[in-house]
Parts: structure tokens; sequence; C-alpha cells
């Protein structure tokens, strides 16, 4: 073999040795994805979590399922403050009715639409915005970087509750659209925060500096090599974010500043069985439950998904 063929293949690195799997078998490794996805099927707070939320989206979507009383029917001369019937699974009046004559049953399933389309909707456009102006900060740097960040300070500073106040007593009609702006409007910050962070980490990878070389443009670099590695914190902080905005939007109804009659929302029930509490304390126990129930839920999956695609906690 020639000499100069020899010191090519000298200098050519040995081939990496497979890398063990989590579950102690050796072969292939699995993606960030799959090895996370291998964990969470075989996580009990997942399995619980997940099934409780698909559950809850279930009846959200499709609430003549779970019930076909109205939940703005009232008949107030025969269901005043009618106790519950407990025996009556999935009835009119397994929950028994509120101070007008409603079935709390029935407002507890619609309920669960407004809530949860608020939370879904405001973790969605949060999550865009976020991460839209954390990537762009971390990965351009200079001044752009110090605009956007100086800018996410400044919402940052603002409480996020008190700020959601301001902004909605400044309308007259607070439809549901009108809470979700309000809540995407000021919670963005944490999100970008976070996206900042991750991006400034991952542009120094080998692969991001290979594609620059290569001549690759920016958005394909964005887009194919940051996002895809960097979207995992994120992903993380929105799923336990969305139970606090599901929080946000019943203290806002019970405050009278959210949603409103005619709505249904657990937060609108909340605010109207607050008087009853001595009289019929189901009125106020039985949605002010179910909101304990979905944000937990949605705790229990953040902490679940953030076991599972963080390295360090395995």
């Amino acid at each position: 073999m020639p000499e100069a063929l020899k010191d090519t293949v000298k200098d050519q690195p040995a081939e990496a040795p497979v890398a063990p799997r989590t579950d102690g078998k050796v072969g292939k490794p699995r993606s960030l994805w799959s090895d996370a996805w291998h964990d969470l099927r075989r996580n009990p707070l997942f399995v619980v979590s997940a099934v409780l939320i698909l559950f809850l989206v279930t009846m959200a979507a499709f609430p003549q399922l779970f019930t076909s009383a109205d939940p703005r029917y009232a008949d107030l001369a025969k269901h005043y403050l009618q106790k519950p019937n407990w025996g009556h699974f999935f009835s009119e009046d397994w929950f028994g009715y509120d101070i007008q004559g409603r079935s709390i049953y029935a407002r507890v399933v619609y309920g669960a639409r407004a809530s949860i389309l608020v939370a879904i909707v405001v973790t969605g456009l949060v999550t865009v915005l976020g991460t839209l102006v954390g990537m762009l900060a971390g990965y351009f740097g200079g001044w752009i970087d110090t605009i956007l960040s100086r800018v996410t300070d400044i919402f940052f500073a603002v409480p996020f509750m008190l700020g959601a106040m301001v902004v909605l007593t400044s309308f007259t009609e607070r439809s549901i659209w009108v809470v979700i702006l309000s809540l995407a409007f000021l919670g963005w910050t944490q999100i970008a925060r976070v996206a900042r962070g991750s991006v400034l980490t991952i542009k120094q990878a080998d692969y991001v500096m290979a594609a620059k070389a290569l001549g690759a443009s920016t958005s394909r670099i964005l887009l194919r090599h940051i996002m895809p590695n960097a979207i995992a914190p994120v992903i993380v902080v929105a799923t336990i974010a969305l139970g606090g905005y599901i929080s946000a939007e019943a203290t806002l109804s019970f405050l009278g500043i959210g949603l409103a009659e005619p709505a249904v929302s657990w937060g609108v029930d909340i605010s109207s069985g607050q008087e009853q509490l001595r009289n019929a304390a189901f009125v106020l126990i039985i949605p002010s439950v179910m909101v304990s129930i979905t944000v937990l839920a949605f705790i229990m999956l953040g902490d679940a998904v953030r076991n599972a695609l963080d390295p360090k906690l395995r």
C-alpha cells in the first residue's frame, strides 16, 4: 500500500461504538424523541394524566355524549338548589342544581369546553410567539438580541394576572376570544426566555457550524437544525403552563372580569356559587374540584414530559 494511502487510512477516525440503550439492550441508539416516548409509556404519572386529559378533551369537544340536558335551561320553581343525587351517575341531577335551577352536571360538562379551549389556544399562541422571539434573539445576537430581550423584559415585568385584568377591563364585551388574546398578549415571555437559552447552546453545535460552512440559508438552519433540537424545553414549559391558563381563566371569571353570563364556564359557576357556600356548598365545590383536577392533570403531564426529555433527570 502506498505511503500516502496509509497516512490517509491512519488519519480516518475510528468508528464510534454503539451507544447503549436506556432499557439495557445494545443496538441502534434511539433519538431523543423515541427515547422519551419509550420512557413516557412506562411512566404511571404520564398514563394517568394522559387518560384524564383525553377524557376532559373528549367531554369538551363532544358534550352531547355525556349529557342531553341544556346547561342554560332553568326551572327555578322545581329545582332551586336541589341537592345532588349521587346514585344517578351521569344524570341531570347527579350534581344537583344551582340557585337558578340549572343542572350543575350539565354546566360542568359544557363548561369544560370554554376552560380547555382557552388553555389550548393560549398555549398554542404563546408557544409560537415565544419560540419565534427566542429563536431570533438567540441565533442572531447583537442588537437584535438586545432589542428582543429588552421587550421581553418589559412584558415580563408586568404581573400576569394584574396585566390581564387591566387589558380585559378595557373591553366592554368580553368574549372567549378576548380572554384568549388578553392572556396570550402577556404569557409568551417565559417561553421566549427558555427558547433563547436553548438556541444559544444549540447554535454552537458542530452540525450547525457545518451547515453554515456549506452555505445553508438562515431559514433552513433555524427550521431544520436548531428548532428540532431546541424545542424540547419549550414543550415542557408549555405543557406545564397550560394548566396555569385554566386557573387564570377561572380566576378572571370568578372576579367578574373574564367570561360572564350567558357563557358556560367553570369560573362563571364558581363566581355565582360563592354566595351559596353556607347554604349549598356543592354549587361552589363541584366546579372548583373540576378546575383543580384539570390543572393537576396538566401539571402531572408536564412533569412526566420534563422527566422524559431531560437526560439529567434519568
